[in-house]
């Protein structure tokens, strides 16, 4: 007797677990197709004033519509969130998670081949991974766009890409898939062991004879098809910027010289002297990434401050935050993280939240899509139990194109 009742127990316990798994998945595989509604105490959209008490419907992964409660009908059918603030995804505007990995094993760490200073012809959407953990990770705070690629290591260490923070494989993530060409100016691109690049005025030398060799070829009826000219032709025919880490004020001034010189666009990043150069940036309209808001001062960046996003965005720059390439575990920071000290240090709630939504979005040419809340757009939101820049906050859910992606909704 006492065998039977425990096998009956068991299978009785088994029959319970398997419905609720099954029960799980099927609210998990709905969420795909339901018509989600999203009610928010604060909404940002990112496209104008906060509203209140406000509600936003989703059909087929897109922004259907978005407006105070009092004004916005949810239909019957529709599966209901809730959240103290709601925002549109995070944008990082620039990372290496995808191709490096939070094991920090040889296996897992592709954002640099060290065998050749220029190396324009790698390709980000060859080494991304999309399953790896460190994007899920990001994911639970809100991050729903990443601008991935080769890490600031190498004279040309190859390209980047823009991608959803989801999906199975890279296709089902990627956005763009050549979206820059990774260029770093200064000490951190030097080879050293007597290798080339060993000095500035050798990394310009090589990058200037690339950009020629690209003019010549760009001009020619039968153009080369190797892949490192093809890369550098994209750049002359302006089809594709230079993405240029450069810290040091000489640096900087370098890169608005080459841009000038070859007619191409470029995209600076870093900047940890921009104080310095702040009206030959300006002039030159290109964009920057500023670097992370907390990033460690040395080296290159020993004058990097807490302050430098609100003073690039006080000179009238077109400014966004990023995460950055990190060289220990877990090989990211958070943008949210770091837009939330840039917002203790000079710029406004509304600012920092914007170099990472709307304003990454635009430096990135994906604000047609994401970085705000409007109707017709993917319907990438995050969920906030409170402040999103309060530290006590948490990320209570967020949807990528209208499908719920986060782990905890609460």
């Amino acid at each position: 007797m006492k065998f039977k009742i425990t096998t009956l127990y068991k299978i009785v316990t088994r029959a319970v677990i398997s419905v609720a798994l099954l029960a799980a998945f099927h609210v998990l595989s709905t969420d795909a197709l339901a018509q989600i509604a999203i009610k928010g105490e604060t909404i940002w959209t990112m496209a104008g004033e906060p509203i209140m008490n406000g509600v936003i419907l989703i059909r087929d992964g897109k922004i259907a519509a978005i407006g105070p409660a009092s004004q916005v009908q949810i239909p019957a059918d529709f599966r209901v969130y809730s959240a103290k603030v709601v925002t549109p995804g995070l944008i990082d505007a620039h990372t290496v998670i995808g191709l490096n990995g939070y094991l920090n094993q040889p296996h897992d760490q592709m954002a640099l081949d060290g065998s050749g200073a220029i190396q324009p012809e790698l390709r980000a959407i060859d080494a991304y991974n999309a399953e790896e953990k460190l994007i899920e990770w990001v994911r639970s705070f809100g991050v729903t766009t990443i601008h991935t690629g080769h890490q600031p290591s190498a004279l040309v260490s190859g390209q980047t890409m823009i991608a959803k923070t989801t999906g199975k494989n890279v296709d089902e993530a990627t956005i763009i898939p050549t979206a820059m060409i990774a260029v770093t100016l200064g000490e951190a691109a030097n080879s050293g062991q007597g290798r080339s690049p060993g000095t500035r005025g050798k990394q310009i030398a090589m990058l200037r004879a690339e950009l020629i060799k690209a003019q010549e070829n760009a001009k020619k009826s039968d153009q080369p098809r190797d892949l490192r000219s093809l890369a550098f032709v994209s750049v002359i025919k302006r089809e594709v910027p230079l993405l240029i880490t450069a810290h040091k004020a000489q640096d900087i001034m370098s890169a608005l010289r080459i841009a000038k010189e070859f007619d191409i666009k470029i995209v600076l990043d870093g900047v940890s002297e921009a104080q310095l150069v702040m009206n030959e940036i300006k002039a030159s309209g290109f964009p920057v990434i500023v670097h992370p808001t907390m990033a460690r001062a040395g080296g290159d960046t020993e004058s990097l401050s807490l302050e430098d996003a609100a003073k690039l965005k006080a000179a009238g720059i077109l400014t966004a935050l990023q995460s950055g390439y990190e060289s220990y575990v877990p090989k990211t920071r958070v943008v949210l993280f770091e837009a939330a000290m840039a917002a203790q240090n000079g710029l406004s709630q509304r600012d920092a939240l914007a170099m990472i939504t709307i304003d990454a979005a635009k430096l990135l040419g994906v604000d047609g899509r994401v970085g705000s809340l409007v109707v017709g757009k993917d319907a990438d939101i995050a969920m906030y139990d409170g402040d999103p820049f309060e530290w006590t906050s948490h990320c209570t859910g967020t949807f990528i194109n209208g499908k719920l992606v986060s782990d905890i909704v609460r």
